[in-house]
């Protein structure tokens, strides 16, 4: 859905004055908050094709639902198989090695990034529960190392984390 820049900026401009999120520091930092992605990251999209290229096929970014409504949607999914793959960030999933408390609107920020949290532990425990294979990949760890994680459990069916 494309929306306008004018009505986006309006919108912004309103949740900033309600406080439910930080006004940004600057426009530099604005458009680097912007150009996030929820999916397609360069981490993710790397591990993708060397999955190709392995010979393996996945589905991307594919929705799963469960019961009383669970919605889970793994960055890579083998579905005969049940493998859901999840590339997560440092920052974004507070890798216990490079994640770090924001020092900057840390009332927002804190929250936010224990929300993120929770909501990855539950979609283990969904997919767990519904007899699925989880792996979780952070954006740090080699290509090397992340293909071989998946390659493992994909060709010998172990479970892993």
């Amino acid at each position: 859905m494309n929306v306008p820049d004018e009505d986006r900026s309006a919108r912004r401009a309103k949740a900033h004055a309600d406080g439910r999120y930080p006004a940004p520091l600057n426009e530099g930092r604005s458009r680097n908050m912007q150009a996030n992605r929820r999916s397609g990251t360069k981490p993710e999209v790397a591990l993708r094709s060397a999955l190709h290229r392995r010979g393996m096929r996945y589905r991307k970014d594919h929705l799963l639902r469960f019961d009383e409504g669970v919605k889970v949607r793994p960055d890579i999914v083998f579905t005969a198989r049940k493998i859901a793959v999840f590339v997560d960030g440092c920052f974004w999933h507070v890798c216990p090695e490079h994640g770090r408390q924001p020092t900057t609107n840390d009332w927002y920020w804190t929250p936010k990034l224990r929300r993120n949290i929770e909501r990855d532990r539950r979609a283990d425990e969904v997919l767990t529960a519904a007899g699925w294979a989880v792996i979780r990949i952070w954006e740090h760890e080699t290509l090397d190392t992340a293909v071989e994680r998946v390659a493992t459990v994909v060709e010998h069916g172990f479970e892993s984390s």
